[in-house]
């Protein structure tokens, strides 16, 4: 068994205007590097093996007080990456109704085989492209203790897993930025999860904006 930590990167603009952020590349903003900073003070002490992170800007920023408070280099990797959501990437959700409206139909859905127009990926394909990634990783390091910096989507498909949730219906978790969510691994995949979304290091910061799936499919359907 492998123990994961798990944090979604911290805030970036893109996040505080609701824009969909998959494999655009927008720094942090100045709450997200705090958010990063309490990060590091948060998980001062704590035994890891190693760091892992996706190779966006945003998740290097929020990584590294965390590599220099656990002296451990952080290890990139392209397949943690965000769902890529090809031409509307950057987007608010008005843009997208706006210029694309059967993609967003479709979006609404949870057409786990749709992919957005111009290069997006399917949530089926990113749900395998991120399993494999940390059954790769964990097998690599059976026995130790991981922190792995990443995004909202990857975080879902990982909580989708481990709940036992199927790809077809809006996200059922809460996935804060630069929140601490602990999971056990075994080499065949299975995902038990031992915390989720802890943010009390972030506690008197200002409320984290919210995309909430849930609700925009409501209002869709409407």
């Amino acid at each position: 068994m492998t123990e994961l930590i798990l944090i979604r990167h911290g805030e970036t603009d893109m996040n505080r205007e609701l824009r969909f952020q998959g494999q655009v590349d927008p720094p942090l903003n100045a709450i997200g590097h705090e958010q990063a900073r309490r990060l590091g003070q948060r998980l001062a002490g704590a035994m890891a093996h190693g760091l892992y992170l996706s190779d966006l800007l945003r998740t290097r920023e929020t990584a590294a007080p965390i590599a220099s408070t656990l002296a451990l280099p952080g290890v990139p990797d392209p397949a943690l990456r965000e769902q890529a959501f090809g031409a509307v990437d950057g987007l608010t959700v008005a843009d997208i109704q706006a210029r694309w409206p059967e993609a967003w139909s479709r979006w609404t859905a949870f057409d786990p085989l749709f992919a957005m127009p111009g290069g997006g990926e399917s949530t089926h394909d990113f749900h395998a492209r991120v399993m494999g990634a940390f059954a790769r990783i964990a097998a690599a390091h059976a026995g130790q203790t991981l922190v792995v910096v990443t995004h909202g989507g990857v975080l879902d498909m990982v909580y989708r897993t481990a709940m036992g949730l199927g790809l077809n219906g809006p996200r059922q978790s809460e996935i804060p930025n630069a929140g601490l969510n602990r999971v056990r691994m075994a080499p065949a995949g299975r995902v038990e999860i031992l915390d989720w979304a802890d943010t009390r290091h972030l506690a008197d910061l200002p409320a984290q904006p919210t995309y909430d799936q849930k609700k925009v499919s409501a209002a869709d359907a409407a």
